[in-house]
Parts: structure tokens; C-alpha cells; sequence
């Protein structure tokens, strides 16, 4: 006895390795920042505690003895377990499951929320939107917190529209041009949002990253989902989702097809103050498109270590738009002069293509990973004007724009855990030519500076590398990415001609320290560059309005970014918060010029200007009074100064203003789901125009029949008919006036039947096995 206990008491005085990996039950992903306590059995004053870091992994130095193993993490069901430890003890993967809470009268399934606060990222899961179905990525992205998109498709985070959008985790040039509009809602699984990204993902963006991760559904056996929706105005949809898989593969497809109408309508006020003149102008813009969208793949698991995927994305797009512009001109007594209509027909087809080939090697070490993949872009627009002017001079104006588009995106990225901490490296490559030929004919006459073609080609190399470390509480990551640009942008008639080319460094630095109580501190650090979009440096716009043209400058270079961001993530029984500081310091900022010309008419550029000078506060809330009802709020109040000069004139601006949604989930599973969110923004002050307030509101239900092999639902949105767009500007020659609305409430029907699928099955991501 006496020996056993010696045995005991040696084995119980040393100290071990306890270590594991904190992974999602229905996803298999990491769960980022889950806490870990450890609290001995024998003194419970005694407590150890540790977070999860990047990899879902955790480790702990540890006396011998017995604990009790305590793991907490947002939007996931505590986990509690006993552990003898007399040894270096690894618990392999550890997974959590979703918050789910029995009523004895209500049953609430087991489903994701559709905000999940992450530590590194916040997560919006697609499928539990109501609101959104029938829709396409836009109508997703308007319902992410601190994300929105305009009238016109540009995105924006936390209200800066320099934001890097990437799908499933890539570059892809589907981004550009308005093409999320061309994605369906049913395609998507979820958004994240990284506001501050590590030195793994490119350098682009000041704003941030928002990725649009696709489904891809991978249980065993065949499975199908077919989702069908008829909305008025028109926005009539159709989907199928399916897959196949084995041991051996997976096969996976997704088909869609849309028709689609918008009416907008713009009235316009532009005064010449020297001399005076009035132009009143009513805009109506009747746009009408349909598209085929089509992603398909494999993944190959050649055994339990490696997996090969290739995929292709294609989609297919008609717009045929009837726009009218009437323009009234008056004089300094107010007296109507003249009266000129014009009516545009719009014709332009597009074809983007997207093929991709992925290599996925694990090892049997934990954490240890190699991924390569190679991505092909290659897309084709032809955008075609035909414009007949009537009033004192008839005009017949033809214009024409093709433009595509060869892109290629090589990249490798190695993680390797070491004895104290983690390394992860990387290289990546990208070559992109874009080619833009444009012509302009007016009665049958070619105008000048109107006939051109474009040469764009962008090569980017960038290699990274970054280290993680845990010290107890603290975990940190340090960063380094080097980015070699190369831009040549010229034009056939030999007007442009630029060569750029310059090499930059991207520190970054991520702090994390967990306290007690499910309460852990982030602060972060990153420098970040934004170079100029193709449509901002394309000379050529379109002549709809040749009133107010917009042309691109080719002469802009990239701007820098300082981003430094505080946060904290702090859960308390029902209530989850997240409240963060942040600020940014660019040099270099882009901003639109409106300058008059000598003949009264207007034209809008880019151009770089000086510093901005960026700051602000959000918090983003949840709340589940009770079990079947979900609350979330997120509130972004920011304020900036901006300083510049352009052709000689000096430019300044300094504004604070903020922006908030309210989102409602009820969940009855045997009557009826309801989703809502109201959405408000204040007024904001840009370089020369002050953009009104406005505000949105959406509802939506959802009910389930023949169990979970069928789901309809029914929203409205833009309840109050208020998704209005009104701007002005007043200098000391001239002021503008411009009031934009999308009109008409949206009333969608959705229907979703299931084969050999549960509504709460969750797809799989892209990477994973």
C-alpha cells in the first residue's frame, strides 16, 4: 500500500501536457477563442484557464491530479468532463455543439443562429435569414452588420467602400462590375466579416474583408434541395442544390436561373451661379435582366491525407434597360428656355467563367496543414448604348464597350504547429489583363476622344509569414506580408502610357486576453493598401448623361492604411456584446471630384487627395429572452477629417455620423418563424455633398410542412417604400441637388423542397473533409 501510494502522490506532483482542439459538431471548423477552464477536484480555489487559438487548438502545463474540464464558447452549448491527469494527455478533437434549449411546449430545432460572434470574424449564416430568400448576395450583404450596399451594388463596411470581397475565401472577379447581384441567395451558406485580417490574407482593403463562403453539401449518399420563388416586381428565381458522395468522392452542383426588374427614378436640380442658368432633370431608369448561374465540382479523397478539388462557376447574364432623361432649362427670372428628352436603349450581355483546382495535405500531426490552389478567371462583357435625343437638335448617339477580362490566381499557404506555438507561411501570385474597346458615333459620325481601347495588366506577388504563441491568458500573432506590384495601363490611340511598380511591407499584430467570467480582450494592428478599381481608372463611362459624365483617372496611385482596432467579447447568460473602438490613418485617400465645365454640363472623377484621419465605435448585441426569440443590435457611430488638394484647389471635409440595425427571430417551429430587422442611417458629410438620412425595414415568415422535406416563407422588404438616395452639394459656382429612389415594396414567396435532407443540415465548406 505503501508503495501505490509513493506511485500515487509522484505521478500527482509532476507537471503534464493537457492538450486538444476545440472544433464545431456540425461544421468541423475551428472554434475560435473558445475558453478553457480547468478547476481541481481535490481544492476548487484552484483554477487554470486558457484560450482556443486560431486552429480550435489549445495546451496547459498542469500539476498531476484530478480536474474537472470546463469549455465555453459563444453561440455553443457549455461542455463539461472529467479528466485524471498523470500523464502528457492529448484529447484529440473536442466538439461543441450548437446552442439549442428544449421548451416543454415549443420545440426549438437545432440551428445556427443567424449572427455568430466569433473572435476573429463575425459570421451571418445565410439559410436562417428569412428576409433574404429570393434574393441574391446584395440582398444578403444588406442584412450583415456594418456591411451595406448601395443603389448601384457598391459594398460597404462600417461605411468605407474600401472593403476587399473575396468567395469562398479567393479572389474572384465575379466581385467586380455589380456581379454579387448575379449570385444567388440560395448559393450562399454564409458571410464573415474581418475587419482587421491577419497577414495570410492580401493587403487589399483598409475597410476590411467580407468573404462570401458557397455551399457545397457533403453527407452521404444522394441529396437534393430545389428552391423556387416569384416576387413582385418581378424577381422570379429557381435553384437546385444536390450532391453525391462517397467514401472515395463527392460530387456537387448548384443551378439557378433569375428574372429580375428594377425601376428607379432620379430628379435632379444643377444651378450655374456665373453666369446663372437652372437645369431640372427627371431620370427613369426601367432595368430588366435575366441569368443562368451554374457551380459545379468533385472533391477526390485519395486517401485520409489528401484531397483534390476542382470546381468551375460560371453564369450567364442579359440586361436589356429602356432609360429616359428629360432635361428643363431655365433662366435667372425662372422662366422655362428649352426642353430636351432623351430615351436609351441598353443592351449588355455578359459570360463570366471560373474555374478553380485545389490540393488539400493534412498530416498526422495536429494542425499541421498544406493547401495550394489555382484559380482561372476569364469573363466577357459587351455593353451597348442606343440613344435617341429629341428637342431643338434630334440626336441619334451609338456607343459600344467590350471588355473582359484573364485572370489567374496561384497560391500556397503551409501551417505548421511548433513546440511552442504555430508558424503559417505562404506565397501567392496573380496576374490579371483587362481589355476595354470603346467607340461613340453621333449621326453617324465618330466622336472624338470617344474611340479607344484600353490595355490594363496587374501582376501581384506576396509572400507571408506569422507567428502564434500562448502565454497562459495571452495569445498572440505576429505577422509580416511583402506584396511586389507591377500595373502598366495604356490606350491604343497613345494617350496614356504609365508603368508603376513598387514593393510594400504589411506588419501585423493581433492580441488576445481571456478573462474569467467568459470575457476576453482583443487588440490589433495592420497596415493595408487600396489600389485603384479598373472603373476607376477607365477613361470611359458611357454617354447616358452627357449632362454629368463620370470618367476615370489613370494617373491615381494605391493609398495606404494605419488600421488599429480595440474589441472586447464579453457573454453573460443571455447576453452576448461586442463593443470595439478603431481608428485609421490613410495617406494617399481616393476621392470624387464634381467639377463644371465650360459648357454648363458636369463631370466626376477619382483622384487622390491627401489624408483622412478615421475613427469610431460599434457594438454588435444578442439577446434570447427567451428560448424562441433572438434580438440583435449592432450601432456604428464614426467620425472623419479629410484634408486634400486637387488641380490646384484645396479640399476639406470633417463629419460624424452613425448607423444602426435591429434584428427580431421568433422561432415556432409548429406554427409559424418570424424574422425582422429595421435599418437606419444618419446623415453623412462627404468631400463636396452632404447625403441625407434614410432608413429600411423587412419582414419575413417561414413555416415548415411535411416535416423537414419542405419549407415556404413570405417577406416584404423595403416595407415603407423608403430606399431613397438624396445628396447635395452648394459651392460658391455652382449647387446640386439629386434624389434617387428604388421604387416599389418587394413581395417574395419562397418554396424549398428537400430530398434525403434535413432543413437543418448544414453544407459543407470549401477545405473541409
Amino acid at each position: 500500500m505503501l508503495c501505490c501510494w509513493a506511485i500515487s502522490f509522484t505521478a500527482f506532483s509532476q507537471t503534464y501536457v493537457l492538450k486538444g482542439r476545440i472544433m464545431a459538431a456540425t461544421t468541423n471548423e475551428a472554434v475560435v477563442g473558445a475558453n478553457i477552464m480547468v478547476q481541481s477536484q481535490q481544492d476548487s480555489t484552484r483554477k487554470f484557464h486558457t484560450l482556443a487559438n486560431a486552429s480550435g487548438d489549445f495546451s496547459m502545463n498542469l500539476p498531476g491530479g484530478d480536474y474537472s474540464l470546463q469549455i465555453r464558447a459563444f453561440n455553443y452549448s457549455p461542455m463539461v468532463r472529467t479528466i485524471r491527469l498523470v500523464k502528457d494527455t492529448g484529447l484529440g478533437n473536442i466538439k461543441l455543439t450548437d446552442n439549442v434549449r428544449q421548451l416543454s411546449t415549443v420545440q426549438v430545432q437545432g440551428e445556427k443562429s443567424t449572427l455568430e460572434l466569433r473572435t476573429d470574424k463575425k459570421i451571418f449564416n445565410v439559410g436562417k435569414d428569412i428576409v433574404s430568400r429570393g434574393g441574391n448576395a446584395n440582398d444578403i450583404l444588406n442584412n450583415v452588420p456594418s456591411v451595406s450596399v448601395d443603389m448601384q451594388g457598391n459594398v460597404a463596411l462600417r461605411d468605407n467602400k474600401n472593403v476587399k470581397i473575396l468567395i469562398n475565401g479567393k479572389p474572384s472577379m465575379l466581385t467586380q462590375n455589380n456581379g454579387l447581384a448575379q449570385i444567388p441567395a440560395a448559393n450562399i451558406e454564409k458571410i464573415e466579416v474581418i475587419t482587421n485580417p491577419s497577414a495570410a490574407y492580401e493587403a487589399q482593403g483598409s475597410a476590411g474583408i467580407i468573404n462570401i463562403v458557397l455551399k457545397k453539401n457533403a453527407s452521404q449518399g444522394f441529396n437534393a434541395a430545389v428552391q423556387a420563388g416569384l416576387s413582385s416586381p418581378l424577381n422570379n428565381s429557381l435553384n437546385v442544390n444536390a450532391s453525391y458522395k462517397t467514401k472515395l468522392f463527392n460530387v456537387f452542383a448548384n443551378m439557378g436561373y433569375r428574372d429580375k426588374k428594377l425601376l428607379f427614378v432620379e430628379d435632379i436640380i444643377r444651378t450655374n451661379k456665373k453666369p446663372y442658368n437652372e437645369l431640372r432633370q427627371t431620370n427613369q431608369s426601367n432595368l430588366h435582366f435575366d441569368n443562368m448561374n451554374l457551380y459545379l465540382g468533385t472533391d477526390v479523397y485519395l486517401n485520409d491525407q489528401n484531397t483534390i478539388t476542382a470546381s468551375y462557376y460560371g453564369s450567364k447574364v442579359r440586361n436589356h434597360d429602356a432609360n429616359s432623361y428629360l432635361y428643363n432649362y431655365f433662366n435667372v427670372q425662372g422662366t422655362q428656355d428649352s426642353a430636351i428628352s432623351r430615351f436609351e436603349k441598353y443592351r449588355e450581355p455578359q459570360l463570366f467563367n471560373e474555374v478553380e483546382l485545389n490540393y488539400t495535405r493534412t498530416f498526422k500531426q495536429p494542425g499541421r496543414k498544406w493547401t495550394t490552389y489555382l484559380q482561372y478567371d476569364f469573363w466577357h462583357d459587351d455593353e451597348n448604348q442606343d440613344i435617341q435625343q429629341s428637342g431643338t437638335t434630334p440626336v441619334n448617339l451609338i456607343t459600344r464597350d467590350l471588355e473582359s477580362s484573364k485572370d489567374i490566381y496561384l497560391q500556397s499557404d503551409y501551417k505548421l504547429p511548433l513546440k511552442k506555438g504555430q508558424l503559417d507561411m505562404g506565397i501567392r501570385g496573380q496576374w490579371r489583363a483587362i481589355r476595354s474597346e470603346y467607340s461613340a458615333a453621333q449621326d453617324g459620325k465618330l466622336l472624338d476622344d470617344n474611340n479607344n481601347k484600353l490595355f490594363y495588366d496587374e501582376n501581384i506577388y506576396a509572400a507571408y509569414t506569422q507567428y502564434s504563441r500562448k502565454w497562459q491568458k495571452l495569445d498572440a500573432q505576429l505577422g509580416l506580408r511583402s506584396e511586389l506590384s507591377q500595373i502598366h495601363i495604356s490606350d491604343r490611340e497613345q494617350t496614356v502610357n504609365k508603368h508603376k511598380q513598387y514593393i510594400n511591407l504589411f506588419p501585423t499584430l493581433h492580441l488576445q486576453y481571456g478573462f474569467k467570467n467568459d470575457l476576453s480582450l482583443q487588440a490589433s494592428y495592420s497596415r493595408r493598401i487600396n489600389r485603384p478599381q479598373f472603373w476607376q481608372l477607365n477613361t470611359f463611362a458611357g454617354l447616358s448623361d452627357q449632362r454629368f459624365l463620370q470618367r476615370g483617372n489613370a494617373n491615381m496611385d494605391p493609398m495606404y492604411t494605419h488600421v488599429v482596432e480595440l474589441a472586447l467579447l464579453k457573454k453573460a447568460g443571455k447576453l452576448s456584446i461586442n463593443p470595439g473602438i478603431y481608428y485609421q490613418y490613410t495617406t494617399n485617400y481616393f476621392g470624387a471630384v464634381i467639377e463644371p465645365q465650360a459648357d454648363g454640363n458636369f463631370v466626376k472623377t477619382w483622384a487622390n487627395m491627401g489624408t483622412e484621419n478615421r475613427y469610431g465605435f460599434e457594438m454588435t448585441t444578442t439577446y434570447n429572452p427567451f428560448t424562441w426569440w433572438r434580438l440583435s443590435w449592432d450601432i456604428n457611430g464614426y467620425g472623419f477629417s479629410q484634408r486634400g488638394t486637387y488641380a490646384g484647389i484645396s479640399y476639406a471635409a470633417d463629419n460624424t455620423t452613425w448607423f444602426t440595425t435591429l434584428r427580431s427571430s421568433m422561432r415556432f417551429p409548429k406554427i409559424v418563424n418570424i424574422d425582422g430587422s429595421l435599418t437606419y442611417r444618419g446623415r453623412r458629410q462627404e468631400v463636396q455633398v452632404t447625403v441625407a438620412d434614410s432608413y429600411r425595414a423587412n419582414i419575413g415568415l417561414s413555416k415548415d410542412i411535411l416535416g423537414d422535406r419542405m419549407s415556404v416563407s413570405f417577406s416584404v422588404n423595403n416595407i415603407f417604400n423608403s430606399n431613397i438616395y438624396l445628396q447635395e452639394m452648394d459651392v460658391a459656382e455652382y449647387s446640386l441637388y439629386s434624389r434617387s429612389q428604388q421604387m416599389g415594396v418587394i413581395y417574395t414567396g419562397n418554396v424549398v423542397c428537400r430530398l434525403n435532407r434535413k432543413k437543418g443540415q448544414t453544407d459543407r465548406m470549401p477545405g473541409d473533409k
